[in-house]
């Protein structure tokens, strides 16, 4: 049995990487809901945020490139850990923090699990934006609202042409009717 991996509430922006040391059979079954769940003691994950692929499907790019490229993790971090992630074989388990839906867990993986890495996901700095420069995102910069009158009296027009064009085809239709 591995070691209790805690998860606090509200975590946000960590990627844990499991090695999955089972029959790609049992792998694959991992897919399934909840079992991902299961194998690694938690009470509920949301699906969308657990990958669980081959390596092999990575071809060229590798482990670390996917979580790179992919998953947003900073080369920095992935730098020391490269050789071995890239040394993996068979299949995988990627659990983002979002796939605890803000709750807190203990996690007690079996032990054909293996935690492998846990990465931070870079986060967008958005201490430096300041104002955005074009004029169409200046508050009030689009067209002033039309007066509730001349919307009204719009619709009033609309609507009165829409009549005129049906009192015009049914005295068409009862024209045609006639000259028959």
């Amino acid at each position: 049995m591995s070691d209790t991996i805690t998860i606090s509430e509200n975590e946000h922006g960590i990627v844990r990487v499991f090695a999955l040391n089972m029959p790609a059979e049992q792998a694959r079954f991992l897919r399934e809901p909840g079992a991902a769940a299961q194998v690694l003691g938690a009470d509920d994950l949301d699906p969308a945020n657990v990958d669980i692929f081959p390596l092999s499907d990575l071809d060229e790019l590798g482990l670390a490139g996917y979580l790179t490229e992919g998953l947003g993790v900073p080369a920095e971090q992935i730098d020391n850990d490269r050789a071995r992630l890239n040394a993996l074989d068979g299949w995988v388990m990627i659990v983002r923090s979002r796939a605890f839906r803000g709750k807190s867990a203990s996690l007690t993986p079996t032990g054909d699990v293996t935690l492998i890495a846990s990465y931070s996901e870079e986060a967008t700095d958005w201490s430096d934006t300041g104002p955005i420069p074009t004029e169409s995102a200046r508050i009030g910069s689009g067209p002033p609202p039309a007066p509730p009158r001349a919307e009204r009296a719009k619709s009033r027009r609309i609507g009165t042409m829409g009549v005129v064009a049906v009192l015009i085809v049914i005295a068409i239709v009862i024209l045609l009717v006639l000259m028959l």
